[in-house]
C-alpha cells in the first residue's frame, strides 16, 4: 500500500486546516465558569457541531452532561458490516495562565518559527482538525471504509468528570470495535509514538484556618500561628529533599521497562535552567511514567504588590497528585487526604476538598489495531518504525471506555510533543506533525478496515 494519494490530499487541505484551527482556538474555551464566560465553551461546541454536520455526520448531539458543560457527537456510517471506530478529542482549554507572558495573544493562531502558537493549538483542539483532515483524506480517495462516531469533551482539562458519568449512563452512545484518543503526542517531533500508560490523577483542594482573623505582623507575630506559614510547612512535607513525593503510605518505587527519557534530552524538553538539579531518584522515565507525582498548582495568598505586614487567619491551596498504572486513584485520594489532615502544623484546623478524580490506564499493545497503527505510521513517517512510551499526564476517560467496552482496542495518539508546551504559555503546535498524524490516522482507518475484512 501506498501513502502518497493520503499523504498529497492532506497536505492540499492544510490551508484549509490552518483557517479552521484558528477559528476554534479563537473561542476562550475554558470550562470554568469563574474564569471564563460559559458562552465561550458553547460557541466553541456549537463549531464543532456544524463542522461534524458539514462532513455528513448524523445525530449529531451537543450533549449535556453532569458536570454542567457539554460535549459533541457525530457518527458517520460506513460500508454495510464495517467496523465502528470512535475518534476522540477535546475541544475546552487550559487557561492561558499570565497573558502577558505569551509572545502573541493566546486565543489568536499565530505563525512563528515553524509552528502555530495558540492555547489548544495541541491540546487538544488540533487532535479535532487532525480527525477532520483524516476522514477528508479518505473522502477524497475512495471512502471512509469504516463507520465513525466523533466525541468531542468539554471539561477534560477540569477532570470533573462529565462525560465520564454521560458514558456510563448511556452505555451504547460510545460503542466501538476499536477507540482512537487524539490527546496524546509522540515522543519527539518527527518520531511516530503511541502512548501505553497514562497516569490517573487526583485533585484536592486544601483550606487552613488559624485565627479569627488577620492580625498586624509587628505586634502578634512570633506567639500567633500563621496560616499561610503553616500552609508552607504543609505542602513542605509532601515531598522530600530530593524532591521525591513523599504521601504518607504511598509507594513511590515503580521502574519504567520501555523506551527511555534521556536526562539531556529531558532537561531541554523541560527547560530546566543551567544549575538546577533535576528532581527525585531512579530515571526520568520512572519519574514521569511509572511513579506518582504532587504538584502545588494554586494557592490563595495576598499578591506581593499591595501586601500588608499581617498575620494571614487561613489560607487555600490546590494539589494534584498523578497516579501511575498498579496504583488507584481512589486509594491515593484517601491516602493525599489523611497526610493532609495529618501534617497540618500547630493544630490548624483543615479542610480537605476532592476537586476531581481520574484512574491511571495502560493500553494493550499487542493488539490487532497496533499492528494497523504501526503500519501506518511506517508509511506516514518514512524510515521511522513507531514506538510506545508512556505519558504523565491523565485522561480519565480511557478507563471509563475500558470499562464500559471490554472487547475495544484503545489506542492513544496525537499533538502534544516535548516542543508544544501545552499547559504552559506559548503552548504550539507543528503543522508537519499535524499533517503526518492525520496522513497516519487516516491509513490506520484503511489498514484496520481491510484487516476486518472476510
Amino acid at each position: 500500500m501506498t501513502a502518497r494519494p493520503i499523504s498529497e490530499t492532506v497536505s492540499s487541505l492544510m490551508p484549509r486546516a490552518k483557517t479552521e484551527l484558528a477559528e476554534l482556538v479563537a473561542f476562550r474555551s475554558v470550562a470554568d465558569p469563574a474564569q471564563f464566560p460559559r458562552s465561550e465553551c458553547e460557541a466553541a461546541a456549537g463549531w464543532v457541531a456544524d463542522a461534524l454536520r458539514a462532513e455528513d455526520f448524523q445525530d449529531v448531539a451537543l450533549l449535556d452532561t453532569p458536570d454542567g458543560t457539554r460535549s459533541v457527537y457525530g457518527w458517520l456510517p460506513g460500508p454495510a458490516g464495517a467496523p465502528t471506530v470512535l475518534l476522540y478529542a477535546h475541544y475546552d482549554v487550559q487557561p492561558p495562565l499570565d497573558e502577558s507572558a505569551w509572545l502573541s495573544p493566546p486565543f489568536e493562531l499565530t505563525e512563528r518559527d515553524g509552528r502555530w502558537f495558540g492555547r489548544g493549538a495541541a491540546d487538544c483542539k488540533g487532535g479535532f482538525i487532525m480527525h477532520l483532515l483524516a476522514l477528508r483524506a479518505l473522502k477524497a480517495n475512495g471512502g471512509v471504509p469504516v463507520s465513525v462516531k466523533v466525541i468531542a469533551e468539554g471539561s477534560e482539562e477540569q477532570g470533573t468528570g462529565g462525560l465520564e458519568q454521560y458514558a456510563e449512563a448511556h452505555p451504547e452512545l460510545l460503542a466501538a470495535d476499536t477507540i482512537v484518543i487524539g490527546d496524546t503526542g509522540n515522543f519527539r517531533v518527527g518520531l511516530p509514538t503511541v502512548t501505553a500508560t497514562l497516569r490517573g490523577m487526583t485533585m484536592l483542594r486544601v483550606t487552613l484556618e488559624t485565627l479569627e482573623g488577620n492580625l498586624h505582623s509587628g505586634q502578634f507575630g512570633g506567639a500567633a500561628p500563621d496560616a499561610l506559614a503553616a500552609m508552607i510547612q504543609l505542602l513542605a512535607s509532601l515531598r522530600s529533599e530530593d524532591g521525591t513525593t513523599t504521601v504518607d503510605g504511598l509507594a513511590t518505587g515503580a521502574e519504567w521497562d520501555g523506551l527511555q527519557y534521556p536526562e539531556g534530552e529531558f532537561r531541554k524538553d523541560a527547560r530546566v535552567l543551567d544549575g538546577v538539579e533535576l528532581i527525585g531518584t531512579g530515571t526520568v522515565a520512572d519519574r514521569i511514567w511509572a511513579r506518582p507525582a504532587v504538584t502545588v498548582i494554586g494557592i490563595d495568598c495576598p499578591p506581593v504588590v499591595g501586601a500588608t505586614p499581617s498575620l494571614q487567619a487561613n489560607a487555600r491551596a490546590q494539589v494534584s497528585l498523578r497516579v501511575p498504572p498498579g496504583q488507584d486513584a481512589a486509594e491515593a485520594t484517601k491516602l493525599l487526604t489523611a497526610h493532609l489532615e495529618s501534617h497540618a502544623p500547630w493544630g490548624a484546623r483543615v479542610r480537605v476538598e476532592q476537586v476531581g478524580q481520574g484512574q491511571p490506564f495502560r493500553a494493550d499493545t499487542t493488539s490487532p489495531a497496533y499492528t494497523s497503527m504501526a503500519e501506518a505510521m511506517r508509511l506516514a513517517y518514512p524510515g521511522e518504525e513507531m514506538q510506545s512510551s508512556g505519558m504523565g499526564g491523565s485522561i480519565p476517560l480511557c478507563n471509563t471506555l475500558a470499562a464500559l467496552y471490554p472487547q475495544a482496542e484503545i489506542l492513544l495518539i496525537g499533538l502534544s510533543e516535548p516542543e508544544a508546551q501545552i499547559h504552559a504559555v506559548n503552548e504550539s503546535v507543528s503543522p508537519e506533525e499535524l499533517e503526518r498524524l492525520s496522513v497516519a490516522e487516516a491509513l490506520f482507518l484503511r489498514n484496520y478496515a481491510d484487516s476486518k475484512k472476510g
